[in-house]
C-alpha cells in the first residue's frame, strides 16, 4: 500500500533560497514540491515553520559517551545503541556516521581497549533487525599512535558500511595538542593520570608513532580504497601537512587547526570540516583556530556536532545568521556533508530524495525542533 503525507504552508529550505510551499511525500521519498501558502485537503499545516533536509552527521562520539557512561563503565551495548540513536533522531540528525576508534594500546595506564569490531556487528545487527530510527554507516577513526591499527582494520569488509576513514595521529606536541600542557590538563582529567605517569604516557606515544606511524598510515590509506570508503584527514595544523594528505587523496579534512591548514586545504580542493561547539562557544577548547574565523574567512564548508549531539542543527542558525543566509548555513549540515561522502540520495529538498525532514522555527536565534521524519516516518 503506497504511504503518502503533504506537509503545507512550510519555509521550504532549499538550495540556495528559502520559499513558501509544500512537499508530498509517497513511500519515504519526497514526490513532489509545490509553492505556495496554500493547505490542501488531508495535508498538514506546518505554520509556517522550517522544513529542512535531515541533518548528516558525519564525525560524533556520542555513541562512545553512551557505551561508557562513566569511567570503566561498560553499559549494555544493544541498550546503549538504541538510547544514542534515540538522542541523535531527537536534535534532527537523520543520518550519521559513528565515529568507532579503530588502533588500541593494550597496555599501560592510559591503554585504550580494543572494541570497534564487536560495536560495528552489534550495531549492524540492530539496523538489520529495524531497531533503529535513523540512517547509520561507520566512521572509523584510525589511530596512527597505536599497537594494533594494522590487525583491527582488517577486520572489517566492504559490507560493513563503513563510509569514512579518518587518519588520528595524537602524537603528543603537534596537530590538536601542540600546546603539551592543554594534552596534559585534558588526559589528567580524563584519565586520572599522576605527572609521572603523564610523561609516561606521552613517552609512549611517541614512540609508537617512531615504531609504527609510516606504516599504520600507509595501510589506513589502502584499507579505506578496499572498503570504498572515503578518506578524512583530522587535525592538520601546517600546509606540508595538508600537502601529505592531498598526495593521500584525501577531500575532508577534520578540524584543521589553523588559518594556514584551512587555506591549504581549500587550495588543494579538500573541504574543511569544523565542530559545532567550537563556533557555539566562540573558540576551541584545545586552544586551536575559532571556526568563527573560518567561517568569516569564507574557509568553513561542513559543521559536526562532534561531542554535543544537539549543536549541530544551532550552529547552523547561527552560521546562517553570520552569513545572512539560512539556506547557505543549513547547507554545512545537510547538502555539504552529504556530498562529501558521496550520498547522492538525501541532503537537499528534491523530487525523488529520502524524505529525511525535519520541521522547526527559531526563538531568540534558538532552533526549536518540532517534528523529525526519516524516510516519511515520524521519529521525533
Amino acid at each position: 500500500m503506497t504511504h503518502e503525507m503533504i506537509l503545507a504552508n512550510a519555509t521550504l529550505i532549499l538550495a540556495g533560497e528559502t520559499r513558501t510551499g509544500c512537499v508530498k511525500i509517497s513511500d519515504g521519498v519526497i514526490a513532489d514540491i509545490a509553492d505556495g501558502s496554500s493547505v490542501p485537503s488531508g495535508a498538514m499545516d506546518l505554520e509556517g515553520d522550517f522544513l529542512s533536509p535531515g541533518l548528516v552527521e558525519l564525525h560524533t562520539d556520542n555513541l562512545e559517551r553512551h557505551i561508557e557512561p562513566r569511567p570503566g563503565v561498560d553499559w549494555p551495548h544493544a541498550a546503549a545503541l538504541v538510547a544514542h540513536d534515540a538522542e541523535l533522531a531527537s536534535t534532527g540528525i537523520t543520518t550519521v556516521f559513528d565515529a568507532m576508534r579503530v588502533g588500541s594500546i593494550p597496555s599501560g595506564k592510559g591503554r585504550y581497549i580494543k572494541y570497534a569490531r564487536q560495536l560495528a556487528s552489534e550495531m549492524l545487527d540492530l539496523r538489520t533487525k529495524d531497531m533503529l530510527k535513523i540512517s547509520h554507516f561507520l566512521h572509523l577513526r584510525a589511530e596512527v599512535c597505536s599497537e594494533t591499527l594494522a590487525e583491527e582494520l582488517a577486520e572489517f569488509t566492504a559490507e560493513d558500511r563503513v563510509g569514512l576513514v579518518s587518519l588520528m595521529d595524537h602524537t603528543p606536541g603537534q596537530r590538536q595538542f601542540r600546546d603539551i600542557a592543554k594534552l596534559e590538563q585534558y588526559v589528567k582529567s580524563k584519565r586520572g593520570m599522576s605527572d609521572e605517569e603523564f610523561i609516561n604516557h606521552v613517552a609512549q606515544l611517541k614512540d609508537l608513532r617512531a615504531r609504527f606511524g609510516d606504516l599504520h598510515e600507509a595501510t589506513t590509506v589502502a584499507e579505506a580504497a578496499r572498503f570504498g570508503a572515503v578518506l578524512a584527514s583530522h587535525d592538520d595544523t601546517t600546509a606540508d601537512q595538508v600537502q601529505t594528505s592531498a598526495g593521500h587523496g584525501i577531500r575532508l579534512a577534520e578540524f584543521p587547526t589553523t588559518v594556514e591548514a584551512a587555506r591549504a586545504c581549500h587550495a588543494h580542493g579538500i573541504k574543511v570540516m569544523m565542530g559545532a561547539p567550537n563556533l557555539i562557544r566562540g573558540g576551541s577548547h584545545s586552544g586551536n583556530v575559532a571556526a568563527r574565523e573560518l567561517a568569516d574567512l569564507e574557509l568553513l564548508d561542513i559543521v559536526s556536532s562532534d561531542y554535543i549531539p544537539a549543536a549541530l542543527l544551532q550552529a547552523a542558525v547561527k552560521l546562517g545568521e553570520i552569513w545572512g543566509d539560512l539556506a547557505r548555513g543549513m547547507a554545512t549540515v545537510t547538502a555539504a556533508p552529504a556530498a562529501s561522502v558521496g550520498l547522492t540520495d538525501r541532503g537537499v529538498l528534491e523530487v525523488g530524495k529520502r524524505a529525511d525532514l525535519i520541521r522547526f522555527r527559531t526563538r531568540e536565534g534558538v532552533p526549536m525542533l518540532r517534528a523529525v521524519y526519516s524516510r516519511g516516518a515520524r521519529v521525533a
